[in-house]
């Protein structure tokens, strides 16, 4: 299944990111390697960062969100997890 995770910065997001890219990027590399991650990236705007990610179930997915290092370190104050259903490209 797909879901579209939305990490939304906290007001410290931008300052703590640097430091906290390198370990949530390594969280993230098994499922880049797996085939498993459709797109990822940050915002633009500096509000935040998106992942659409293929995971077993909901439970799997927020359990990813949860735990990512801009998480549990700070970047994010929050995020979302939502069911996707991907129409193009199929």
């Amino acid at each position: 299944m797909l879901f579209v995770i939305i990490g939304h910065d906290g007001p410290e997001g931008a300052k703590l990111r640097p430091s906290l890219r390198p370990a949530h990027l390594a969280n993230l590399r098994p499922f880049v390697d797996g085939g498993k991650v459709v797109i990822a990236g940050p915002f633009t705007d500096g509000s935040g960062s998106l992942i659409v990610i293929d995971m077993e179930n909901e439970e799997a997915a927020l359990a990813f969100a949860h735990t990512d290092p801009y998480l549990t370190g700070g970047v994010f104050n929050r995020v979302e997890v939502k069911p996707f259903r991907r129409v193009f490209p199929e």
